[in-house]
């Protein structure tokens, strides 16, 4: 590969990935031939499990993307394209995270067309965090870009799910299915309310019930267990009966199914034609009915799950101005919000799932409720709102012989900062520091070159600071002495920093610019 003339990436593992797709054909005749022999059956299904991997290894091994002078081509099994460089804005990356714990995160590369498409480069890409042969390619197509193209950025784009750039459609179709869920659930409420009504009311049966009406009626009939099989907690226990009368099993928890002994006498309660209740000497089993109070609280809990998704959507529409790379406020306080919705709204629904509330208390109780709702989400959208970034008034840093610790960090590794150890900036009686501590005092501080340093731009979180950073946050990008520096901290507070700089000379220059 050479980044000057031209960069080509093919798929690894081509002996590994041929092979399975000669075993997915073999596969595939042999169930195309078992099925016409032998019908349907459970070898059939392991023969296509195993043709589709093999059609998706030949998915993969055919994949190529090769970029030179002229543009970047790509290829898959049923589709070629190519494109000039001219009419790519932008080379990115998207992240996808799969085993933080570990290090492991999906790594692919897009391009940004001129007329705003985006298009998903089958190659090259990563699975680690630390991928010398991925970033080498990356580095070759944007020398290429860069040589022979126009790109918008000066920088690399980076997507990853905290970004605006990142697609809404998947999480408004989960709004719309939890919402279908909860309005299933709410459907099942009458049902639910009247099989209640039906169960309370039920008296037992007797000689002069007409056989029509004895499945509403409650029927006893004395029996035998004949053993019991306690399982795990996750798992069904069931008591099996003697000759198996009236039925066969009944379903139990494990707590039950250990109460009762193999040869216990017990009496069977049956109604609309299952056991509801197994009744010994020393234990009683009674199946739960659900009720409508239970449906009306699981409807409640659909849709208040519903508007995670919903307000993740909201936010994503909200920062469709903001640059693809930059990092969207945390859905949090929407999250906040529905909980505290729910802790008033789930228990009115339980209590009266069929009836408005009626009683002074109740009414009382639903119209603080949604005031308290109303108040929580108005907050919640003013604490997403997106701020523009720039160095404002600064307040008051600190008084004389006082000192002040501001959550800030800087992003590289410097002498001052060495391997990222500091978590705070000392303000004050002093020159500016970094502390690896919220104070007080100065201890383990590391003074900071203000004489070297100069603010060149103040701007917002981007996916390629990582996700260490909060996302309220601000960066103030700096040059150390010809190096690029960054400081994260909140905007706030980076104001008051920034101006404590300059206060200590040094000069402010490009700021304030524009989301």
């Amino acid at each position: 590969m050479t980044h000057a003339l031209e960069v080509t990436c093919r798929a690894l593992w081509k002996r590994t990935l041929w092979f399975f797709v000669g075993l997915g054909a073999v596969c595939a005749g042999l169930a195309g031939v078992r099925l016409v022999l032998r019908g349907p059956d459970p070898g059939l299904a392991v023969g296509l499990l195993l043709a589709a991997v093999g059609i998706v290894s030949l998915h993969r091994v055919t994949a190529e993307v090769k970029a030179d002078a002229r543009g970047l081509h790509h290829r898959t099994l049923l589709r070629r394209r190519s494109v000039p460089w001219h009419d790519i804005a932008d080379v990115r990356v998207h992240r996808k995270y799969t085993n933080t714990s570990r290090g492991e995160e999906a790594r692919r590369v897009s391009v940004l067309l001129r007329d705003g498409h985006r298009r998903m480069l089958p190659l090259p890409h990563s699975r680690s965090l630390h991928d010398p042969d991925f970033d080498a390619k990356l580095d070759g197509l944007r020398a290429l870009h860069r040589r022979h193209g126009a790109p918008e950025s000066t920088h690399l784009p980076v997507i990853s799910p905290r970004t605006a750039g990142r697609g809404w459609a998947a999480l408004l179709g989960l709004c719309v299915l939890l919402l279908a869920c909860a309005g299933g659930a709410a459907w099942f409420v009458p049902n639910a309310a009247s099989n209640e009504r039906a169960w309370k009311s039920a008296t037992p049966c007797t000689a002069a019930t007409p056989a029509a009406e004895r499945r509403e009626c409650l029927t006893t009939l004395p029996t035998v267990i004949a053993r019991t099989d306690a399982n795990r907690p996750k798992q069904s226990s069931w008591l099996y009966f003697a000759d198996n009368r009236p039925v066969r099993r009944v379903a139990v928890s494990q707590e039950d199914a250990r109460a009762f002994r193999s040869g216990d006498r017990v009496e069977l309660t049956i109604w609309r034609g299952r056991v509801r209740e197994v009744a010994g000497e020393l234990h009683v089993w009674r199946e739960h009915i659900h009720t409508a109070g239970e449906a009306a609280v699981i409807a409640a809990a659909f849709a208040l799950a519903a508007g995670c998704p919903g307000a993740q959507s909201l936010l994503r529409l909200r920062g469709r101005r903001l640059a693809d790379d930059e990092v969207l406020p945390s859905v949090l306080p929407f999250g906040g919000a529905l909980v505290g919705t729910a802790l008033w709204l789930l228990p009115l629904c339980y209590l009266h799932p069929t009836t408005l509330p009626t009683t002074p208390v109740t009414v009382a109780w639903a119209v603080a409720g949604a005031s308290a709702t109303l108040a929580l989400f108005i907050w919640a959208w003013r604490a997403t709102g997106v701020r523009k970034p720039g160095i404002g008034v600064a307040g008051k840093v600190g008084e004389q012989g006082r000192e002040v610790h501001l959550a800030a960090r800087f992003l590289e590794h410097t002498e001052y900062n060495p391997h990222g150890f500091g978590t705070h900036i000392v303000l004050g009686d002093g020159p500016p520091a970094v502390t690896p501590h919220p104070g007080p005092g100065r201890f383990a501080a590391r003074r900071i070159p203000v004489e070297r340093l100069t603010v060149k731009d103040v701007r917002r979180i981007r996916g390629s600071d990582g996700d260490t950073v909060p996302r309220s946050w601000h960066i103030a990008e700096l040059d150390d002495a010809g190096e690029p520096v960054r400081l994260a901290a909140a905007p706030t507070d980076l104001t008051r920093i920034v101006h404590e700089l300059r206060a200590a000379g040094t000069p402010v220059e490009a700021v304030n610019r524009e989301a």
